[in-house]
């Protein structure tokens, strides 16, 4: 059976985040094969589906609105979504820090604008995913 997973970005830009155990996702990122973060990070189900469900809460408000939602409360995050309306979507400024460390280097990188209605299915399979 396929792990719960979302991607979001294009062939140059992109951000994944995909389950690998209980309590263990692996988040990948690329930014056109110059700039390039691959690590796992120690995330229950719950803290990824409170994650998706604020997402989801953000993107279901009035378009124009810009927000931030992190995959973990407190210092030891290791993504953080910043969302910048563009035109009927989102850009999405990412930043990654692997392990959640403030000792090693961050990852910050930009994702071109993804259409509302495209995000909303996405983060909504993730969620459903997550849920059953």
């Amino acid at each position: 059976m396929e792990q719960p997973r979302i991607r979001l970005g294009k062939d140059d830009v992109w951000l994944e985040l995909a389950r690998t155990g209980a309590d263990s996702w692996q988040i990948t990122a690329d930014w056109c094969s110059w700039l390039t973060a691959d690590f796992i990070a120690d995330l229950s189900a719950a803290e990824v589906v409170d994650f998706v469900a604020r997402m989801l809460s953000r993107l279901r408000a009035p378009l124009g609105v810009r927000f931030s939602a992190a995959v973990t409360p407190g210092r030891n995050n290791p993504l953080t979504l910043k969302a910048e309306p563009v035109g009927d979507g989102f850009a999405f400024f990412v930043r990654l820090t692997p392990n959640g460390d403030d000792s090693v280097c961050h990852l910050q990188m930009e994702i071109d604008p993804i259409a509302t209605v495209e995000l909303r299915e996405t983060f909504s399979a993730l969620h459903a995913a997550l849920v059953v």
